[in-house]
């Protein structure tokens, strides 16, 4: 793996991607709007890129974009893979490793979450905290190689930067954004949770449910690149009140939130 990282980061510093500070992962609830804020962007689509993944989800593009905001060079995922679509989880995590051996010194992870906190309503957002990996497989397995990552056996006692953390924070209560703190659980899916596992997952500790993220989060604590992370709680998960969903409202759900996520990132991007 250690050559196709290589090879991938040679061919993006022959494009003139070069330092980027700031790796960003747009999941759903970041788009367009966010990608308007880029200075100079240079678009590279992933199907260029020697050895990265294409997304088959369809509302995910497939683009690497380089340029600035705020001053800082920014590198850009516009568009992420997940387990779901048949890729392993060293192919979904490549692209941090090839960000990280760019000289990225920041991960900011945004992804759509179903709610299951009653206290807390579809349309915010969640800050995470922390984590339940309920995926079946580990981004590091057969990965012993130090110019992977020095540790094989990474502490996450810590998984989530608090110095990102508390800088998020205070740029939602400064705007007036409701910006929760709590726990992510991530499954395989594609298909979304049944009223009894909703309630198992709730009894686990987890807050909010996804299908993305944590595969990016381990392999970030493995090559040392602080993360942090921000789920758009896009539909409710309450097993007694149930309603059906689609993937179509969830998709919406997400836009409308995505100005106020993209102030949250753009202050902490500014804010580095």
């Amino acid at each position: 793996m250690i050559e196709q990282i290589k090879a991938s980061c040679e061919f993006l510093k022959r494009k003139g991607v070069e330092n980027p500070a700031i790796a960003i992962i747009l999941g759903t609830g970041l788009g367009e709007g966010f990608i308007k804020q880029i200075k100079n962007p240079l678009v590279i689509p992933y199907s260029e890129i020697p050895h990265f993944p294409l997304p088959t989800v369809t509302f995910h593009r497939g683009n690497l974009i380089f340029g600035e905001i705020s001053g800082r060079k920014v590198l850009v995922m516009q568009g992420r893979f997940h387990h779901y679509e048949g890729y392993s989880m060293q192919q979904i995590t490549f692209p941090v490793r090839v960000m990280k051996m760019l000289g990225a010194r920041y991960l900011l992870i945004s992804n759509a979450g179903g709610n299951m906190n009653l206290d807390w309503r579809t349309g915010e957002f969640m800050l995470l905290e922390d984590h339940i990996n309920l995926q079946p497989e580990n981004p590091l397995r057969g990965l012993n190689h130090a110019e992977l990552g020095s540790n094989p056996f990474p502490d996450m006692s810590q998984p989530y930067s608090d110095f990102l953390n508390h800088k998020l924070l205070r740029i939602a209560k400064t705007h007036n954004i409701k910006l929760h703190f709590g726990v992510y659980v991530a499954v395989t899916g594609p298909n979304l949770e049944t009223r009894a596992e909703y309630r198992y997952l709730r009894r686990m500790g987890a807050d909010v449910v996804g299908m993305s993220t944590v595969p990016e989060v381990i392999v970030a604590n493995h090559v040392e690149l602080p993360c942090c992370a921000i789920s758009v709680l896009t539909d409710s998960c309450d097993p007694e009140n149930l309603k059906p969903v689609n993937i179509q409202q969830i998709i919406d759900v997400a836009a409308e939130a995505e100005p106020l996520l993209t102030q949250l990132f753009l202050g902490l991007i500014g804010d580095l």
